[in-house]
C-alpha cells in the first residue's frame, strides 16, 4: 500500500520500506520513506489548508467527525484485522485499546461541544467599575506535527488528531514505521468521509522523516514514545521555539494492600502486566504486596498467569500476541539477564516463546529483586513483571516514587480513603485505586505525568488546551475619558495614586474618598 499523492508538485522518490507481521513475519506492504522536500510539502500543504479549515465553524468541523465515527463503526471487522495484523495484538485488544477509545473520544465530543474551547469571560473584579471587561478567545495554532507510537497506532494519534482538528488546527502525522499501514487507513478515512484536502496530512518513513518533520515550519509538536527521542525532539523545537508536548513512557508502581480483594486484584494484575504484550506505557511494570499476604497474592498472580494463551492475534482464542520487533524483544532479554545474574528468582516463563515464527517473549514473573536490577529501575516495556514486598505505607510510597518517570500508579485496597490518601503522595500523572492502565480510553481525564515520563497532557480539558492559544481581548468603554495613570506626572499625581491605594487595599479605605475625589478634580493628563 502506498500513499496517494495529490499534489502533482511532490516528486516521489525510490526510497521504501517494508512493514511486517510482528506474529508470521509476512510482508504486508512497501512504504514510501518522505524526504525533507516531501515533508516540507505536506506541511505547506497543512499551513494552506489551515488558513480555510481554522474559519468554520465548530458545528461544520464536528459533522465530519460524526461521519468519521460512523465509517469507523462501518468498516470495523476490517480495521481491527488490519491494527492486529500490523501491531499484532489480539483482536479483543484492538477493539477495545484502539477503537474503543477513539469512537468513546468523538461521540463525547460530537454531543458536547461546549468542552471545546472558544470563548470564555474574564471577571476583572474591581477595575470593572471603570466600565472595563475583558474576554479570551481559544484561538487555534496552526500545523500540528504528531509522531506517534507503534504500540497503539490508532488510538493514541487518532485521539490527538481528532482534537487538534475539532479546536481549528490541521494536522501532519509521522507514525512509527513499524505501523504505518494503520495511518495511511486513517488517511483513507478521512478521505472517504470527505474532509478538506491538506487538514490531515501523513508523512511515513524511518527517523529521519520524523527529524525533517521537526525541523519543519510547524506550529506544535505533539511526541509519544521513548525518553531519548523524545529529549532530541526537545532540542530540535528549541531552535525554532516549537512547543511540545512529549509522552515518553513509565514504569508504572502497582501497590497491593493486605485487606485488597485478592481475587479481584491478582486478576487486574495479570492483565495490567501482560495486555499488548506489556508494550504500554502505563504497564504494571513493578508490583509491591503487603509482605503478609504476599504468598498467597504471588501464586494466585504466578496461577493465571500460566494459563494465558500466547499466539497470533487473528486467532481469537489468544491473550497474547507478539512483541513488535526483535529490538523490543531483545531489551526485555537483557533486563531479565541482568536479574537471573544477580539472583531473581524466575517463576514463571523468562525465555523467547519459540513455536510460532514471530517475536513472542513468554509472560515472566520474578521475586527477589530490588531497584538495583535493569527490570525494575529502568522500562522494560514487554511481558515481565518483577514483585517485590513491603511492610509499611511508608516504605511502600517511599519505593513506589523512586523512579525517574511518573506516568501512572494503582493501589488496590478495599479502604478507598486510606488509597486516597496514598494517591496524594505517589509521584504521578495517574493514580487508579482498585484499577490499571486504562484510564487512557477515558476520554474526559487527561494523560501524561512527570518526571521523564514527559511534559504536557494529552486527552480531557488539559489535552485540549494544548492545541490552542489563549487571545485576550480587552475592552474599555470610556473612550472619552484620560486615564488617571497616564503622562503628566506631579506631585498631585502622586497623591492621587497613594489615595487610590488606600481605598482599594486597606480596611477602613473609603476615609481616603474625599481626598481621591479632591485629587482627581485636579488630575490632568497630557
Amino acid at each position: 500500500m502506498a500513499l496517494l499523492i495529490k499534489d502533482k508538485s511532490e516528486i516521489k522518490t525510490a526510497n521504501t520500506f517494508t512493514s511486517v507481521n510482528p506474529a508470521t513475519l509476512e510482508l504486508l506492504g512497501e512504504i514510501d520513506v518522505f524526504n525533507k522536500e516531501r515533508v516540507d510539502l505536506r506541511v505547506s500543504k497543512a499551513h494552506d489548508a489551515f488558513s480555510i479549515w481554522s474559519k468554520i465553524p465548530l458545528e461544520e468541523r464536528l459533522i465530519y467527525i460524526s461521519k468519521a465515527r460512523d465509517y469507523i463503526m462501518d468498516n470495523l471487522d476490517n480495521l481491527c484485522e488490519l491494527i492486529t495484523k500490523e501491531n499484532g495484538k489480539p483482536l479483543v485488544e484492538s477493539i477495545s485499546a484502539d477503537i474503543l477509545p477513539v469512537l468513546d473520544l468523538m461521540d463525547y465530543y460530537i454531543k458536547n461541544k461546549n468542552a471545546i474551547p472558544s470563548h470564555e469571560n474574564i471577571s476583572l473584579g474591581k477595575w470593572s467599575l471603570l466600565n472595563k471587561s475583558s474576554y479570551i478567545e481559544y484561538v487555534p495554532l496552526g500545523v500540528i506535527a504528531i509522531i506517534s507510537p507503534w504500540n497503539f497506532p490508532f488510538s493514541i494519534p487518532m485521539g490527538q488528531i481528532i482534537q487538534a482538528i475539532i479546536t481549528g488546527n490541521t494536522v501532519v502525522l509521522k507514525p512509527s514505521e513499524h505501523t504505518p499501514l494503520i495511518a495511511l487507513e486513517m488517511a483513507n478515512i478521512f478521505n472517504k468521509i470527505g474532509l478538506p484536502d491538506g487538514v490531515f496530512n501523513v508523512v511515513t518513513g524511518l527517523g529521519e522523516t520524523g527529524s525533517n518533520l521537526v525541523s519543519a515550519r510547524v506550529n506544535k509538536i505533539v511526541f509519544t514514545g521513548s525518553v531519548a527521542t523524545g529529549k532530541k525532539i526537545m532540542a530540535a523545537a528549541a531552535q525554532n521555539l516549537t512547543p511540545v508536548v512529549l509522552e515518553l513512557g513509565g514504569k508504572d508502581p502497582m501497590i497491593v494492600l493486605k485487606d485488597v480483594n485478592m481475587s479481584n486484584a491478582s486478576s487486574g494484575a495479570v492483565w495490567g502486566a501482560f495486555t499488548n504484550s506489556g508494550q504500554v506505557c502505563a504497564s504494571v511494570e513493578r508490583m509491591y504486596v503487603d509482605e503478609s499476604i504476599a504468598d498467597e497474592f504471588i501464586y494466585e498472580v504466578v496461577r493465571k498467569t500460566k494459563k494465558l494463551r500466547q499466539g497470533i492475534g487473528l486467532d481469537k482464542n489468544t491473550d497474547i500476541g507478539p512483541m513488535i520487533s526483535l529490538a523490543q524483544m531483545n531489551i526485555v532479554k537483557d533486563h531479565v539477564q541482568d536479574a537471573r545474574d544477580r539472583g531473581a528468582k524466575i517463576l514463571t516463563g523468562g525465555e523467547q516463546f519459540n513455536d510460532l515464527a514471530g517475536y513472542f517473549y513468554k509472560p515472566t514473573i520474578l521475586t527477589n529483586v530490588n531497584h538495583d536490577f535493569k527490570i525494575v529501575s529502568e522500562e522494560t516495556f514487554g511481558p515481565v513483571l518483577p514483585i517485590m514486598t513491603f511492610k509499611s505505607e511508608e516504605e511502600v510510597i517511599k519505593m513506589a516514587n523512586d523512579s525517574k518517570y511518573a506516568l501512572t500508579a494503582s493501589i488496590w485496597t478495599t479502604d478507598i480513603e486510606r488509597a486516597k490518601n496514598m494517591a496524594n503522595q505517589i509521584e504521578a500523572g495517574t493514580v487508579s485505586i482498585n484499577d490499571c492502565v486504562s484510564t487512557f480510553a477515558l476520554c474526559q481525564t487527561p494523560w501524561g505525568g512527570g518526571k521523564e515520563s514527559g511534559i504536557g497532557r494529552t486527552h480531557g480539558k488539559f489535552g485540549i488546551m494544548e492545541f490552542v492559544e489563549p487571545k485576550h481581548i480587552h475592552v474599555d468603554k470610556n473612550y472619552n475619558m484620560k486615564k488617571f495613570w497616564w503622562y503628566g506626572y506631579d506631585e498631585n499625581r502622586l497623591d492621587l495614586m497613594k489615595q487610590s491605594l488606600k481605598l482599594l487595599f486597606t480596611n477602613g479605605g473609603v476615609t481616603a474618598l474625599p481626598q481621591l475625589i479632591k485629587d482627581l478634580m485636579k488630575n490632568k493628563p497630557l
